[in-house]
């Protein structure tokens, strides 16, 4: 089965603490793949790990079939990524900070922002410093999937979002995934996870 990401004996240490060990990983194309483990135990080090934000110790990986080292910038450009911790320009507005992120990938995304702004009631005008949590949330999600990318990596994508933004974002993944995506979805939650994923893998105390 083709695979959408491949990780062999990829391992990250931090100094002596590890952040992942030997991590063997297969997400295949057009699946939700739940990355499941209490916090502090390796999925966000895994992630930034394959979007070469951080440089592995040792191992290798593939993300749609492009080096995670030798192709960052084109699995990036991909790839649709919620980080855990995003960081903004809190002197934007909302639509000035998604655009600023397409022109980035080089893609016209206007009408898709607004649907997906829509859909999570939010503002798009607003300063992005006069956000709540859960805004801000939203202003991410809306960042992950306003360029219809091959593969979503997103991490606690739902953390700071009431019950009914979850469940809107819950549907917004099982339509990506009818249209041919494919998402790996890293979070501690087993009921969100259990919802929505094909397959899981868990990790614990640095290993799958």
């Amino acid at each position: 089965m083709a695979t959408a990401i491949t990780t062999s004996g990829l391992t990250k240490y931090y100094g002596d603490s590890p952040g992942i060990i030997d991590l063997d990983l297969e997400v295949h194309i057009g699946e939700v793949y739940g990355f499941l483990g209490p916090n502090g135990a390796g999925k966000s080090t895994t992630i930034r790990t394959l979007l070469n934000f951080l440089f592995a110790t040792s191992g290798s990986g593939t993300v749609l079939d492009l080096d995670i080292v030798k192709d960052s910038m084109e699995i990036r450009r991909r790839t649709g990524y919620l980080p855990g911790d995003m960081a903004m320009y809190d002197t934007m507005t909302a639509r000035e900070f998604l655009l600023y992120f397409a022109n980035l990938r080089g893609v016209s995304v206007g009408p898709r922002t607004q649907e997906l702004a829509d859909r999570f009631e939010l503002d798009l005008d607003r300063k992005i410093k006069d956000y709540s949590t859960g805004n801000r949330q939203k202003v991410g999600v809306v960042n992950a999937f306003m360029h219809k990318p091959e593969l979503y990596i997103l991490d606690e994508p739902t953390a700071g979002l009431d019950p009914l933004m979850q469940q809107e974002f819950n549907e917004l993944i099982r339509e990506v995934k009818r249209d041919g995506a494919t998402v790996f979805l890293s979070s501690h939650i087993l009921p969100e996870v259990d919802r929505i994923a094909d397959r899981v893998g868990i990790v614990r105390k640095s290993r799958l």
